[in-house]
């Protein structure tokens, strides 16, 4: 009820600001200051000038909730619809505010946080998403841990009503997508701190993206330490020395080890166009040069069955190398990147089913050597 009868408050405003005079063109700053702290602000600050009634109904008088502010959000809406001019107002006005955090209570840029979430979600016609985060980057609001509490209200706001995939396209438009170490003071701008401060908001959605994009980050950064060491041909010991050092610094699962070094080895293949046996050889030169690496990391049965999923789904997907994956599977286990086990393990009870009827039947003569071979020992 009080609600509804805040939104028929708001319509008599606005009516009543429609049927005025007002120069919108000349004050639109100040229309929007009034919208905001419900006056017009002394220059160069936040505070309402002393002269002048402050009406009641401004943003932040509202209750910190999303149904108390949403009025002034739809209000705005409905004004930029008539005079789309405003836009530039409001960018100003907000930017001016964001700019000043420090000088507002806490519950007021809660307030603040709260219209700017509601104000994406409503898709207020034509505001850039960078007219919010750049202003929200000055170094003494992010070192007082401002723009933390800011921008996690806002996130909380407007994950009540879009999807993360909504809030990453708005944090790319800002070009912020990448950088949300950037809202945290430098003694905690760390995953860690990331990832502990998002968790305990309930942000857990935020925290997985996060580290997906880490991930990414240090994959790619590996990947390209070891594409350059292949290329340069480096001693293998060396090779193997760096992936370590790195795998260990970046945290990575085992199992995305082989997955990367297998892609690696693969890419950096020379091949040869559309000459099918060129290509074959030249994979299976890479395979038999670059075993070792693969075998240091092969650490388990496990991971050497990883390894072998690896191959067939690559086998599969790949028409280079679609008859390829018997012998690779046995130049793997020359070089003893691969046990017999293992290889067994996979020919009965192997669960990845990309080609599998086929890759089996390929490696059935492998096998049945490898078994002949057991039986005689």
């Amino acid at each position: 009820m009080q609600l509804s009868r805040f939104m028929l408050t708001m319509e008599l405003v606005a009516k009543s600001i429609e049927s005025s005079d007002l120069n919108f063109s000349r004050y639109g700053d100040t229309f929007f200051e009034v919208v905001f702290v419900g006056g017009r602000t002394q220059p160069g600050t936040i505070k309402p000038e002393e002269e002048g009634d402050r009406h009641p109904y401004s943003v932040l008088d509202c209750a910190a909730q999303r149904e108390a502010i949403l009025p002034s959000v739809l209000y705005i809406q409905k004004t930029l619809r008539r005079r789309p001019f405003l836009i530039k107002n409001l960018e100003n006005v907000m930017r001016k505010f964001l700019q000043s955090l420090e000088f507002f209570e806490e519950n007021e840029r809660k307030k603040l946080a709260i219209f700017t979430a509601l104000a994406f979600s409503q898709k207020l016609s034509g505001l850039p998403p960078e007219t919010v985060f750049q202003p929200l980057l000055k170094d003494n609001l992010v070192a007082k841990g401002i723009v933390l509490s800011f921008i996690t209200e806002f996130f909380k706001g407007y994950l009540k009503e879009n999807s993360l995939d909504d809030l990453i396209g708005l944090l790319k438009k800002g070009k912020m997508e990448d950088n949300l170490l950037d809202f945290f003071p430098s003694a905690k701008r760390s995953s860690e701190a990331l990832s502990e401060h998002f968790t305990k908001e309930g942000l857990t959605s935020l925290v997985e993206y996060n580290d997906k994009k880490m991930f990414e980050v240090k994959l790619k950064e590996i990947k390209s330490t070891l594409t350059t060491m292949i290329n340069d041909e480096a001693e293998i010991s060396e090779v193997i020395e760096t992936v370590k050092q790195q795998v260990k610094y970046a945290k990575f699962p085992d199992i995305e080890v082989i997955r990367m070094l297998w892609d690696v080895l693969m890419e950096a293949v020379q091949w040869s166009g559309k000459n099918q046996q060129q290509n074959s050889n030249s994979a299976l030169r890479q395979v038999k040069a670059w075993a070792e690496l693969l075998n240091a990391f092969c650490t388990s049965g496990r991971l050497e069955l990883e390894l072998i999923y690896k191959v067939q789904t690559q086998c599969y997907e790949d028409a280079k190398l679609m008859k390829l994956f018997p012998e690779i599977i046995r130049t793997l286990y020359d070089q003893d990147a691969l046990a017999e086990d293992t290889i067994l393990l996979w020919f009965r009870k192997g669960s990845n089913p990309k080609g599998r009827q086929s890759f089996v039947k390929a490696l059935e003569p492998f096998v049945k050597w490898l078994e002949e071979a057991e039986e005689e020992e």
